[in-house]
């Protein structure tokens, strides 16, 4: 989904029309689909992002409101909709700089503290939410077992690979779905998206996790291997995947199951690239996905 076409001058306006007394209004680093700026307001430094959809802000909200006494969250203050349909949030701005803006000689020391976000995230009590996968702002996730929402990249029902016009990938798509009968049906909370631009650090510690807009109720280790599927393509992926050899060895353990949630990633990567007809990252995750096949 691209960002929504929205300049500074109507985004100011919008939000002041719902919070008056905004100052400082200036645009930050955004996301692969939010417009983002942050402002003052009474001496407290806030952040607004706008998108086309507000399921993912909802999602957020969820998250927050279940889990932000537990996990490093940033409040969110509002929700809704603008005039012209656009999606809003406003949340509490933290401080810190996410993982995949640091510096390469500034990563280590957060990657103790990431292993240890991972391990908070995963032990959360997820009794709240229903289902397995991807749940929606009520709490609701569509499949009853984790094994099935792993098998559905090779299902009709979500994924129509005939539209998709992609070839040679048959090989990656058995693999998963001969892998996912192996795949328990644990119940964690998972980010979806864990590891470089959602992550902010700051003076040696995790400072917030932000945009819970894919995340899923499943096996933690699933967080593990979006790190490790997308190693090549980030430093700081690639310093926590090689953090995680050294220091997590249990993790990178079940090697058989890793390859299964990174070809699945993978997969769906691929599935949006070439629906959106974007080339080169589609020749990436092709690459990437033989890469992971082969190990």
């Amino acid at each position: 989904m691209s960002k929504p076409l929205i300049s500074t001058e109507h985004a100011r306006l919008a939000l002041e029309a719902r919070w008056p007394g905004v100052s400082a209004f200036s645009p930050l680093v955004e996301g692969e689909e939010s417009r983002a700026f942050r402002f003052e307001r009474g001496g407290q430094d806030f952040v607004l992002r706008i998108n086309r959809e507000l399921g993912g802000f909802a999602k957020d909200d969820l998250v927050q409101r279940l889990f932000g006494d537990q996990l490093p969250i940033p409040q969110i203050m509002q929700i809704g909709q603008l005039e012209d349909g656009l999606a809003f949030c406003i949340s509490r701005m933290v401080p810190g700089t996410t993982l995949q803006a640091l510096p390469a000689d500034r990563l280590t020391p957060a990657l103790q503290p990431v292993a240890a976000l991972l391990d908070s995230i995963a032990s959360v009590d997820v009794g709240a939410l229903e289902g397995f996968g991807p749940f929606d702002a009520q709490g609701r996730a569509r499949f009853a077992r984790w094994s099935a929402f792993v098998a559905g990249i090779g299902g009709t029902a979500h994924y129509d690979w005939s539209r998709a016009g992609v070839e040679s990938i048959a090989p990656w798509l058995e693999q998963v779905l001969a892998l996912s009968n192996t795949c328990p049906d644990t119940r964690q909370l998972v980010h979806g998206d864990f590891g470089s631009n959602n992550v902010l650090f700051a003076e040696g510690r995790i400072t917030g996790v932000i945009d819970w807009s894919e995340a899923m109720v499943g096996d933690g280790l699933y967080d593990v291997a979006n790190i490790l599927f997308w190693r090549t393509w980030l430093d700081c992926m690639e310093q926590q995947a090689t953090f995680f050899e050294a220091n997590r060895p249990t993790w990178l353990a079940r090697r058989d199951l890793l390859r299964c949630y990174q070809l699945r990633i993978g997969l769906d990567l691929i599935y949006q690239c070439a629906l959106a007809g974007d080339c080169p990252m589609l020749d990436w995750a092709r690459r990437r996905c033989g890469e992971v096949a082969d190990f």
